[in-house]
């Protein structure tokens, strides 16, 4: 009889445990994973980003306010704010930070490497050069992320659709941007390919925008503006020097090209990177590992071509064979 008093009295212990414990295990399921956005600054292109990065979390079961909650915020391209921004992110204890931008990236990166947090980048055009993975098979232990990265043959066709006898093409650049860096010696593989010659011009600063810009008059054909984190926001100062040198600018985002500001651009879907990069986030919070998780980087046929007419008509370029017919204008 004590024995099974003794039973009896033990299994009411643990049934009464296990009540107060079921509670707590489910309060836990239900706790929305919290998710870090660290952004450089509010451009159209990396809201984008944000954007497709939420659909792609959602993909993944995540569901905002419910499964899943975003704490946001960038440092209006103020690259001495960020680690800033970073410890003030942290101080929240995200599950995962997704981080847009290559000098973003790189801060976050070396902030996180002494917490748990895994990294997922967005908006980079080389995470390599960038030192943020060490190559494009596979993630880093605790880094992964999707890529921007252009096509240089897309870059180069929309050159000769709009200039057919063009022979230079010129690219302001960022020097102190590894990913601006290491675009332009792959954009000059294929622009030497094609018999072109690639002109580079150095950019350290917004200020000195327009007049390094002159460096191109007489020299250049046509201007490509890529991804730099220095360049792409202030495409409004690129966009009025290449108007005043007469000269067509083929601008990454195709943004700029919808405000009549850019020429044209040969162009990568935003919210696809940024859905990417949620559908990784995504499997990470469910337990994968980012090394497991190769960056992604768009295809060719993922470049979209965009023609603005307002803008055409500002450098007096008219249609050529290639592009009076395509579908592919805005006013």
């Amino acid at each position: 009889m004590k024995v099974l008093n003794m039973i009896s009295r033990r299994t009411l212990v643990s049934i009464a445990a296990c009540a107060i414990l079921a509670p707590a295990a489910a309060l836990a399921e239900d706790t929305p994973k919290r998710v870090a956005i660290a952004n450089y600054g509010e451009h159209p292109s990396l809201a984008a980003t944000i954007a497709g990065f939420k659909k792609g979390l959602a993909k993944e079961g995540f569901v905002e306010g419910k499964t899943v909650r975003f704490t946001e915020s960038h440092t209006n391209f103020s690259a001495s704010l960020v680690p800033q921004m970073i410890a003030k992110l942290l101080a929240d204890k995200p599950d995962v930070m997704f981080s847009l931008t290559t000098p973003v990236s790189q801060i976050a990166k070396k902030q996180l490497s002494s917490t748990t947090v895994p990294l997922v980048f967005g908006a980079i055009t080389d995470p390599v050069a960038a030192k943020l993975v060490s190559s494009w098979t596979s993630g880093e232990d605790k880094v992964t992320g999707s890529s921007d990265f252009q096509s240089p043959k897309a870059i180069v066709a929309m050159a000769r659709r709009l200039v057919p006898e063009a022979k230079v093409l010129g690219m302001p650049y960022s020097p102190g941007e590894a990913n601006d860096v290491a675009f332009s010696q792959q954009l000059k593989k294929v622009v030497e390919a094609e018999g072109m010659t690639l002109l580079l011009v150095g950019v350290d600063s917004t200020n000195d925008i327009g007049p390094r810009m002159a460096s191109f008059k007489g020299k250049a054909d046509v201007i490509y503006n890529s991804t730099s984190s220095l360049l792409q926001p202030a495409v409004a100062a690129v966009a009025a020097a290449c108007k005043h040198l007469q000269l067509p600018l083929i601008n990454a985002d195709d943004a700029a090209v919808r405000s009549g500001l850019a020429t044209a651009s040969a162009s990568v879907s935003y919210d696809s990177v940024g859905f990417e990069a949620g559908v990784m986030a995504g499997k990470i919070l469910k337990g994968a590992s980012p090394r497991s998780l190769p960056p992604s980087k768009p295809a060719l046929e993922q470049h979209a071509l965009l023609i603005s007419k307002k803008a055409m008509a500002d450098v007096k370029l008219e249609p050529t064979a290639a592009v009076k017919d395509c579908r592919c204008y805005v006013d």
